[in-house]
């Protein structure tokens, strides 16, 4: 495993090839950090400059905001990483195409850090984007931002909490702000909206991860599983996307039912990629016309954005 590593890192470092091509999938969460550092770097090498913000007391409380282009208020999409809830950050999520993609067609875009697991609880985690979309709208009028056109999109463990808080109204209600301050939520490649179920159906590979998530009180796995917290009422409406990885396909079709059922518009798609390759690509390459996810996303926006 050690040598098949620094050979790919080797490869890497020539310009030869992107290392996560060739990483083996044993490597697990080596290949998670891996590809955190990769991302990281093409956006601080594509993407405008960020002003980072204090959204809160803790170290962790911070966004990244890009301000829109031109004078007016512009509509704004709030990021919030995967990582498993236990890494990553607001620096290494966010890909290297998809902020300079939004901010050409006109958008406000912030990505936003929050506690992490073992230190914060995953509820901690769900009050902090709630803190943190509050403190936009309470700064729109500085940051030029439009507070009645937001939306929330999350990739992973941050889609899992972008449709919990848009599915349970008490975080957005402690923070200040309600369900229908944001315009819309997008989850793309989630799949732990229904927390016993993936328990049961994900394997080992993933188990720990989300029992340190979770625990194991059937109670508190109800309470974060936006699937079944999908009883009205909920964000306007969700756009909730997955690769081809059996787990993702059948969570994110599971939410869409759910919410569908309670009367909240919600639309689910497919756009290609497989397993863990994919489940990283929806997000590194989510902007680059080239990716099934982009025009989706774009179409979806400009309806709920009200935006050309």
């Amino acid at each position: 495993m050690l040598r098949s590593t620094l050979a790919v890192l080797l490869v890497a470092s020539l310009g030869l090839v992107h290392p996560v091509s060739l990483m083996p999938a044993s490597a697990g969460p080596f290949l998670e950090r891996l590809q955190a550092r990769m991302a990281a770097r093409e956006a601080e090498r594509q993407s405008a400059p960020a002003t980072e913000y204090a959204y809160g007391t803790d170290p962790l409380q911070k966004l990244d905001f890009w301000q829109a282009r031109g004078g007016a208020a512009a509509p704004l999409v709030v990021f919030v990483h995967g990582g498993g809830w236990k890494r990553g950050d607001k620096r290494n999520a966010t890909g290297a195409a998809k902020v300079e993609h939004l901010l050409a067609q006109g958008y406000a875009f912030a990505s936003i850090d929050y506690r992490l697991v073992p230190a914060a609880t995953v509820e901690q985690q769900a009050a902090d984007v709630a803190a943190a979309v509050a403190w936009l709208r309470n700064n729109a009028g500085r940051l030029r931002i439009d507070p009645s056109r937001i939306v929330l999109m999350g990739h992973s463990a941050g889609a899992h909490l972008v449709a919990l808080v848009g599915t349970d109204p008490r975080y957005f209600t402690a923070a200040g702000v309600s369900l229908r301050d944001v315009s819309g939520i997008i989850a793309l490649d989630g799949a732990c909206y229904d927390v016993a179920r993936q328990l049961t159906d994900s394997g080992r590979f993933m188990l720990d991860t989300y029992i340190q998530a979770f625990g194991t009180d059937p109670a508190r796995q109800r309470a974060l599983s936006p699937t079944l917290q999908a009883a009205k009422p909920n964000a306007p409406a969700f756009l909730i996307l997955h690769v081809d990885r059996a787990d993702g396909k059948v969570q994110s079709e599971a939410l869409g039912a759910a919410l569908t059922q309670a009367g909240t518009p919600a639309e689910v798609a497919g756009v290609g990629g497989t397993g863990l390759r994919g489940h990283m690509e929806i997000n590194r390459e989510l902007g680059d016309p080239s990716h099934p996810a982009t025009g989706i996303v774009d179409a979806w926006l400009r309806r709920m954005m009200g935006t050309k």
